[in-house]
């Protein structure tokens, strides 16, 4: 492991402008001989411990193509949680299924395993539990469920990569997983995403989702090699299934590449980040963490909480980030809106666009009140998210010594 009070400056420091440059040497024939993509994606098996590893462009796109390698389709139903990020609900209703919004833990703030049980119907296709801020979903009751009733479990790991849950690599439990590489995550390469799988049909249905529907490509690498002879026949039929172009640059997987030589000290790093935060809360019980169980790995994309502090001081969220501020803090974001209560939920949109409104399987489907999912309800507006993406580790210290002192603050005044 390296020291992490080294490799301070600069986002990009690993290998990723040498892999850059040997990408665009255009003599290069290790370029067509081992295409980077197929490095990055051998290399992200390797590290998960899994068959196969599918590179996309997004990982939004790697949930679409995760549905559609399930088959989901008209009238099907997507349970995933409330408190999560709109793509989740974006790729579904592309797919022109429903999603069916599940409820929150209050100690954890992922998916309630007990709420997924109870929003389960005949037409159920899949579940994405969304591992929020680093920290794995329950995963056993949720799969426990998910094979009782013959439902499809595909990880949403964007936040978590490397995450444990009761000693096993989120992402390795579910029937797939999704990976997202946008610049802020612990493995960035600007955009990107990967989907693995233990699963070689889906694989298989993945990388053609993703891959223009090419007849030719396999689960694990990529295209199929043929002769000349046969793809310039003129008579050589290409496509065998419908397929959009999510496929990841080149260029974008040499960046992945040298950020996977160094994911466990990306991940290490933002660990000791939150280990600042915790230290600062000794003591304060008006500003909870997400729990987390002795057998599991959080990972802190960001360090968030849940804030009492009106309830405990009279002191509004507004305030408490204001005094942050004040104090000389980086300041931090809220809880991402439930996705049922965003306006493209509420508007409704894509009804008509994308699905007949009046259809007698969409009857009542798309009906979103409040009320819905009342602990995700109340938590949403308490949570804070802090950032743990600080290269400068003396930085992140004193943004955890300025929690402390507002703390201090509030708790005197």
């Amino acid at each position: 492991m390296k020291d992490l009070k080294k490799d301070l400056k600069g986002k990009y420091n690993g290998n990723e402008s040498n892999y850059v440059l040997e990408f665009l040497d255009s003599e290069n024939d290790d370029n067509k001989k081992s295409p980077w993509t197929y490095r990055f994606e051998s290399g992200f098996a390797k590290l998960m411990g899994v068959k196969c590893a599918i590179a996309h462009n997004s990982g939004t796109s790697t949930l679409h193509s995760c549905l559609d390698a399930i088959g989901v389709g008209f009238g099907d139903e997507v349970i995933m949680p409330a408190q999560t990020v709109s793509m989740v609900a974006f790729v579904t209703i592309s797919q022109n299924a429903v999603p069916v919004f599940a409820d929150s833990d209050p100690d954890t703030f992922n998916i309630s395993p007990e709420d997924f049980e109870k929003k389960i119907t005949n037409k159920t296709k899949a579940v994405i539990p969304v591992h929020m801020h680093g920290l794995p979903a329950d995963l056993n009751p949720i799969m426990k469920i998910a094979r009782k009733h013959n439902i499809v479990v595909i990880e949403d790991c964007a936040q978590s990569i490397l995450a444990k849950y009761k000693g096993k690599t989120v992402g390795t439990i579910g029937d797939m997983a999704s990976y997202s590489f946008e610049t802020k995550k612990h493995l960035s390469t600007g955009e990107g995403g990967m989907v693995i799988t233990n699963n070689e049909d889906y694989a298989v249905k993945i990388r053609k989702f993703g891959g223009l529907g090419y007849r030719t490509l396999t689960g694990g690498a990529g295209i199929k090699p043929l002769l000349p002879e046969e793809f310039q026949n003129p008579f050589f039929k290409r496509h065998d299934q419908i397929g959009l172009n999510y496929r990841m640059p080149e260029v974008v997987a040499a960046i992945g590449l040298a950020q996977l030589e160094r994911i466990e000290f990306l991940v290490e790093r933002r660990r000791k980040v939150a280990e600042f935060y915790l230290d600062a809360l000794n003591d304060c019980d008006w500003i909870i963490p997400q729990k987390v169980e002795a057998d599991c790995v959080h990972v802190y994309w960001t360090f968030t909480v849940r804030y009492e502090g009106m309830e405990k001081h009279g002191t509004s969220w507004r305030e408490f980030y204001n005094a942050y501020k004040n104090n000389g803090g980086d300041g931090f974001y809220g809880g991402l809106g439930l996705v049922y209560q965003e306006p493209f939920m509420q508007e409704k949109p894509f009804l008509n666009h994308r699905l007949p409104k009046d259809h007698p399987l969409l009857q009542g489907k798309f009906n979103y009140e409040n009320g819905l999912c009342p602990i995700a309800e109340s938590t949403q507006p308490k949570l804070m998210q802090f950032k743990t993406n600080y290269r400068d580790l003396e930085e992140a210290k004193k943004q955890g010594q300025i929690l402390k002192k507002t703390i201090k603050q509030i708790e005197g005044k």
